[in-house]
């Protein structure tokens, strides 16, 4: 290996290049970080799709107005920001040096498009948009945001972290109508994608973006300096967790997002490896019902459901029975979350499938089995669908559960047809417990029917009170919205909280610098050699 300076001067260096010829030397110094993300890549539209592996997708490859640091703080990323002593406007300037990653220079054009198309989707953006009276591009590089009335709504939705994060993209791709997926990636972030290397499904790499300008404070949360200090990142898809482990374990592989919790012990105590918990990426399980179709169009029926599940034994399938890495939790909003509450919780975390039975036969119920989609391919989810299947079973429903990859569930579940024609009624995921812990932003909350999360319950009152929680910066009035909120959810059986647990990422000790966030990201991170 020539990894030292050569101390025979010229002619050492040209008898090298003639062995191994400048390519090849360069090749040797090329530093590349390979990754088994959660789930694989399988399209490139980070705005219509809650897939986390998007999200994640779009860190890479785009970059946003604001950031949230590591205290949550909205902070400046490609654009600062000044308000108006009304609260009603914002002004937004983007920074010097912002390229696309075809060189032409970002705009604040581009930027309003990118809003644009964004907020049609994302539930916190549907609230902006609601707001607001008018984006006016000042010049290339300023832009304003007027709302109808005073309101924070701004900071808060342009520094969202994750979920849908309001990626900025060139005007003539934020035009694509939301109905169509963009293919274009070109993006202004800290990586360039690699096109010619693209497998869906199977590979992604993504490279060190040489015209990129971090910002000069330090890396911090989502915020400050992007700093890569890698060539290249390659995500690669092994849907098998111990083939996974076996490559980690033999040094093919530098980076598992998501290791399964019953495999920690090959991996712990061996100082090739570091293990981490990132609070941040932390996860709650929820059930979520086809309110438009029998049924779960039955109110009564939804609640008898909520009776036959309980929490504990979905975690002791995914994290271990015991483990520290899973906690039952009633709240809505997570436990850890400003708007915490406790509400029914006698009723959430325990199953009691007596009443259950009994809310069934007083809602008629007929025993016609529901369709509970059950994806198979991804750690986390793989075990919820056997504990739902039986929970309900013990609570006297019928149950067909369908087994199918994580994309199939995506695909089926915007479906919303009668079962017999590709419906379904149930499906269980997870969600990160920051977009969970945001009444505004989560899609599980929000109910405004049709604009609503798969599902589309269709429940007034809290669409006005995430309104109003978007019109007060009254911390008390916000905790008490939200408390109010959560309460509609579970009366309502908006979505069902089945518990939180934490993921546990395995690194190579040759990775240093991951940064403590609300996705994994590359930038920051060093790999030694």
């Amino acid at each position: 290996m020539f990894d030292r300076p050569f101390r025979s001067g010229f002619l050492t260096t040209t008898l090298m290049s003639l062995c191994l010829g400048t390519a090849g030397i360069a090749a040797q110094a090329e530093t590349t970080v390979t990754a088994v993300m959660h789930a694989p890549l399988r399209a490139v539209d980070p705005v219509i799709s809650t897939a986390y592996i998007l999200r994640n997708y779009g860190y890479m490859v785009y970059d946003t107005l604001l950031a949230r640091d590591s205290a949550g703080k909205p902070q400046p990323q490609m654009a600062s920001w000044t308000a108006s002593e009304d609260g009603k406007s914002y002004t937004l300037t983007l920074r010097d040096g912002l390229k696309w990653h075809d060189g032409t220079p970002v705009t604040a054009e581009d930027c309003v498009a990118s809003l644009k198309r964004w907020s049609q989707i994302d539930k916190t953006g549907q609230v902006m948009a609601s707001l607001l009276e008018g984006y006016e591009v000042k010049d290339d590089k300023t832009f304003t945001m007027t709302f109808k009335e005073p309101t924070g709504i701004a900071l808060i939705a342009l520094s969202k972290p994750s979920g849908l994060a309001p990626f900025m993209m060139p005007k003539a791709v934020a035009e694509t109508p939301t109905s169509q997926p963009i293919t274009s990636t070109i993006g202004s972030g800290p990586f360039k994608f690699v096109e010619a290397d693209y497998k869906p499904g199977v590979s992604a790499t993504f490279a060190k973006n040489p015209d990129y300008l971090p910002r000069s404070e330090p890396a911090d949360g989502l915020a400050g300096g992007k700093v890569v200090k890698v060539d290249k990142v390659v995500w690669t898809t092994m849907p098998d967790s111990m083939t996974a482990v076996n490559a980690l374990l033999s040094g093919e592989v530098d980076f598992y997002e998501q290791i399964p919790h019953d495999l920690l012990p090959l991996v712990e105590g061996n100082p090739d490896f570091t293990t981490a918990v990132y609070k941040k990426q932390g996860s709650q399980n929820l059930v979520r019902m086809n309110q438009l179709q029998p049924p779960f169009d039955n109110p009564k029926i939804r609640e008898a459901a909520l009776l036959a599940l309980g929490q504990q034994a979905m975690l002791d399938a995914q994290v271990g029975a015991g483990s520290q890495y899973g906690q039952t939790c009633p709240a809505v909003f997570g436990c850890d979350s400003r708007f915490a509450a406790d509400y029914a919780a006698d009723k959430i975390v325990a199953p009691h499938p007596e009443e259950a039975k009994a809310l069934l036969k007083e809602a008629g119920y007929d025993g016609k089995p529901i369709l509970l989609m059950h994806a198979t391919d991804l750690a986390s989810l793989a075990p919820q669908g056997p504990v739902v299947a039986q929970q309900l079973r013990d609570g006297g429903f019928t149950v067909d559960m369908v087994s199918m990859d994580w994309a199939s569930v995506v695909a089926r579940r915007a479906s919303k047809a009668p079962v017999a024609e590709g419906g379904w009624n149930m499906f269980s995921t997870t969600n990160v417990l920051p977009d969970v812990g945001d009444p505004i932003g989560f899609i599980g909350v929000a109910a405004g029917g049709a604009s609503a999360w798969f599902g589309w319950p269709d429940v007034p009152a809290i669409e006005e009170l995430r309104g109003a929680l978007a019109r007060t910066a009254d911390p008390a009035e916000q905790a008490k919205i939200g408390q109010e909120i959560d309460k509609l959810v579970i009366d309502n059986q908006v979505m069902l909280p089945m518990g939180e647990f934490y993921n546990v990422t395995v690194k190579s000790a040759k990775l240093t610098g991951q940064l403590d966030a609300e996705a994994p990201v590359f930038w920051n991170m060093e790999k030694a050699d």
